[in-house]
């Protein structure tokens, strides 16, 4: 059976990275989470490369660079419920859209992604929290 990267191999998983980041950029609908990312998303299109490159069954550059995938940890100082999660699988799906990822691939996808989405999340509430406009990701 064919892995995620081995249906998009490392260019494409490159490719959907940039897209994802490039949807959160310049869709108002997403615009909480972009809120929660610098100014610059180069370094974050990166981190998530490395990591779904591992993720999808390819070469382990975010384990091999950070010692560890766990995405938790790296999330808990930012608020992040049920909305930010479903922003995030929106841009996620609109960068599969992009990329012209196929059927097969969404399909073997979209369980999978709603799980790690859903893993980072730290709050059951429907509504932000109050931003705090000193905090945001880094990369």
């Amino acid at each position: 059976m064919k892995t995620p990267y081995d249906i998009l191999g490392e260019d494409g998983v490159r490719n959907l990275c940039n897209a994802f980041y490039d949807i959160m950029d310049a869709d108002e609908q997403v615009k909480d989470i972009r809120r929660m990312h610098a100014e610059s998303l180069e370094p974050m299109k990166e981190k998530l490369f490395e990591y779904l490159c591992g993720w999808m069954g390819g070469p382990q550059l975010y384990s091999k660079r950070y010692g560890t995938v766990c995405m938790t940890t790296p999330h808990k100082p930012y608020s992040i419920g049920p909305m930010e999660r479903d922003q995030w699988l929106y841009c996620m799906d609109k960068a599969l859209e992009q990329i012209n990822a196929s059927d097969e691939l969404k399909t073997m996808l979209k369980d999978p992604m709603y799980r790690v989405a859903d893993a980072v999340k730290n709050r059951n509430s429907l509504e932000p929290e109050p931003k705090d406009e000193n905090l945001i990701a880094i990369g």
